[in-house]
Parts: structure tokens; C-alpha cells; sequence
């Protein structure tokens, strides 16, 4: 039975221009998961990840923290929602930014009501796939590891694919679902089991390679 190793990238650049883009604070997180890895001796038989560059970034971190290359495959499956397009199909109203702890809060009720619909197939939010269709690019990619892999094996990507794939393991609903992406630490680690026939969750959302008082300011959400 191999391990599926699967983790969110590291704090983005939220509230800024281009969200797409780890925070120096992002980057110190996937390093020091990398040398997390290497302190307990995973080597990686493979990795997957999304195209998105805080995606990309992050794999290179843990790579570098591990001071190892993984033979690597970009699955776009594995890539985030777009947020802004999910807000923008309930809100078609100029959406102030959100840099106080008030508007931070409004951001995510808004984004919240907007998954929701969307899973429901109520919108079709711009430039988006169906939500369907989102759940077929994340299976694929679990169904990938299980046919071609024995472990272990890494995968990286953002809340909204790693909640999906935790969901889909568990049989969870959507509301449910919804929580476990708005709720999932960046840099965290989800852990399945698999074999052949399935995957089974081992661990959700963990971040052993913060487990000490120096790391506690580097626990982050966005």
C-alpha cells in the first residue's frame, strides 16, 4: 500500500495584484516542509501538481528544502477555482479589497455562497469549468496515482482540489466540502493510503513540519 502525500501550496500574495504568487512567508513554508521530508527520509517516487505558479513555486521549495529533484507532472486538473469569478457570478458589484478583518469576512461569505451555487449548478461562473467537471480533473489525477504508482508520491495543489479529493475519499456532502477548502492551512499536508482499487485518509491539514514555538507566526490560511 503506497502514501499519497497531498499538499497546499504556501501563503500566496492575497489582497495583491497577482494572488498567483507565493509571499516570502510562502516560500519559507515550502522550504522548510522540504526539509521536513528529508528529515524523515521520504523519497518521492513521483509528484504531481497544478500549472498555477504559486503551485509550481511550492513543489520547487519542497524540492529545494529537500535538496532533491522529483520527477514531476503538471496535471491542470489539480489547478484551483478562479474566486474572483465565483464571487463575480452572485456580485456583479466592484468588490473592495479586502485588507481589514470586516472585509476579509465579507469576502469569504461571499465566496462561500458562491461555491456553493456553483457545485449546486445554479452558476456558471466566467471562465470555469462545471463543477462536475472540476471533480473529474481531481479524480483523474488520484485514479493516475493509483494505476501508475506504488509510492510515495506528492502531490500539490490548493484547498479547493485537495478538499474535493478529501470529499470524494469520504463521501462527504458539499456543504462539507465546502468547509474542509476554507478551512485548510497553507503548506499543510493531507495524507491517503492507496492501493489499485481506492484511497483512504489517513491525515488532514497537518503541519508537523511547524510543530514548534519558533514556527507558530508561520501558520496561515490564504
Amino acid at each position: 500500500m503506497g502514501t499519497l502525500y497531498l499538499v497546499r501550496h504556501g501563503q500566496a500574495s492575497f489582497g495583491a495584484d497577482n494572488y498567483d504568487l507565493l509571499s516570502p512567508l510562502g516560500h519559507r513554508q515550502s522550504l522548510r516542509l522540504g526539509e521536513y521530508f528529508k528529515q524523515k527520509g521520504l523519497v518521492f517516487e513521483a509528484a504531481l501538481s497544478g500549472t498555477l505558479t504559486r503551485q509550481v513555486q511550492t513543489l520547487a521549495g519542497i524540492c529545494e528544502g529537500m535538496g532533491a529533484q522529483v520527477q514531476t507532472t503538471q496535471w491542470p486538473g489539480l489547478n484551483e477555482y478562479d474566486s474572483a469569478a465565483v464571487i463575480q457570478a452572485l456580485y456583479s458589484g466592484p468588490l473592495e479589497k479586502a485588507d481589514t478583518p470586516e472585509s476579509y469576512r465579507h469576502y469569504f461569505r461571499l465566496l462561500k455562497d458562491g461555491l456553493a451555487q456553483w457545485m449546486a449548478g445554479v452558476v456558471s461562473p466566467r471562465g470555469m469549468p462545471s463543477y462536475n467537471d472540476f471533480v473529474a480533473g481531481v479524480a483523474d489525477a488520484l485514479e493516475h496515482v493509483r494505476a501508475h504508482h506504488e509510492g510515495p508520491v506528492l502531490l500539490v495543489s490548493s484547498g479547493g482540489p485537495i478538499a474535493t479529493a478529501v470529499g470524494q475519499v469520504l463521501g462527504t456532502s458539499a456543504e462539507t466540502t465546502i468547509e474542509l477548502n476554507l478551512n485548510i492551512r497553507n503548506a499543510s499536508v493531507t495524507e491517503f493510503s492507496f492501493n489499485p482499487r481506492r484511497h483512504k485518509l489517513v491525515t488532514y491539514n497537518t503541519l508537523p513540519h511547524l510543530d514548534a514555538p519558533e514556527y507558530a507566526s508561520w501558520i496561515t490560511y490564504a
